[in-house]
């Protein structure tokens, strides 16, 4: 089968397609026809050896980094965190899934989605896919979605409340405004000019453009600030926010955060019910992984950056 090998640091050039051996699924596994993945700013850092809190901890970061996911390179090569797919094949004590299922999963730390197959344990960060969702559109939920859903469950996010979104445009940005705006709150999104309809498009209240103005200086204190990019500077969440509100920063707020199938169900639930989408921003077949590498690494994507790996037509 073909893959995207990582076997070293570096920039997206060392990203390299290769054939590799398909897997087989063990007892407890099942065998995924990856339809979909993505490439988002972790799988970028990961590539980079890059952990982008700032020079100063990456400097002490970097070291366990070699540690937990390998010293010259990735010792799981195969790079990607998300999925969407289809169940090809099920080990003998499966249970939850059968073939032909439709799936969205996430592998977290583990990757591998970078591959046109790949097995996973039937118990693992693995949901149905939203009937009414394209592949494409499904492999984002697994990451961005739920990242937003956790960060503001833990902030006990609910209506009435004033959110300030900052960097909405982005995979976790876009999910955050829609995940707010259901749970009742009134969202002001902040982003660059380029990118104002299509937040207010996913449903924000106000939109602020942050090249233009500072949302401090707008006389507007909030509930909870959400940072999508960990960017606020801490005099600026201090003058924003009220009394009894919160900050919570994408780059350390989801540390003791655990994925659920609980909370991937809850994810395709709503977007059956209309509650939210994906924002695609480019679609990449596998063999452009590089070129999608480079223009996640840019920064300035909106929403999600998606990459077709298995097609109805190849």
């Amino acid at each position: 089968m073909k893959a995207v090998i990582c076997e070293k640091y570096g920039p997206p050039e060392v990203l390299q397609l290769a054939e590799v051996e398909k897997p087989t699924p063990k007892a407890n596994e099942i065998l995924i026809k990856i339809h979909a993945t993505t490439v988002h700013i972790g799988d970028s850092k990961v590539r980079r050896l890059e952990p982008g809190m700032g020079a100063i901890k990456d400097l002490f970061i970097k070291p366990f980094m070699r540690l937990i996911i390998g010293f010259h390179g990735p010792r799981r090569t195969v790079l990607g965190m998300e999925l969407a797919g289809e169940v090809e094949a099920v080990g003998k004590d499966v249970t939850l899934f059968a073939q032909g299922d439709q799936v969205f999963a996430s592998t977290e730390m583990k990757f591998g989605t970078y591959a046109e197959y790949i097995c996973m344990p039937e118990n693992g960060m693995i949901a149905f896919k939203p009937n009414n969702m394209s592949y494409e559109a499904s492999a984002p939920l697994s990451n961005g979605a739920i990242i937003a859903l956790l960060m503001l469950k833990k902030a006990k996010a609910q209506s009435g409340d004033k959110v300030l979104v900052y960097g909405a445009s982005g995979s976790v940005g876009t999910f955050a405004v829609q995940l707010a705006k259901y749970m009742g709150a009134e969202v002001t999104a902040v982003c660059s000019t380029a990118n104002l309809d299509m937040v207010k498009s996913l449903g924000a209240d106000k939109v602020i453009d942050y090249t233009q103005q500072d949302f401090t200086q707008l006389g507007e204190t909030y509930d909870l600030i959400f940072d999508a990019v960990g960017k606020v500077e801490p005099s600026k969440r201090k003058a924003a926010l009220s009394k009894t509100g919160q900050y919570l920063n994408v780059l350390t707020a989801t540390d003791s955060m655990k994925l659920s199938v609980e909370n991937m169900n809850f994810i395709k639930t709503l977007c059956e019910q209309g509650h939210l989408k994906a924002v695609i921003d480019r679609t990449y077949p596998l063999e452009d992984i590089v070129e999608a590498h480079r223009y996640v690494d840019k920064g300035h994507k909106k929403g999600n950056v998606v990459i077709t790996v298995y097609r109805e037509d190849s």
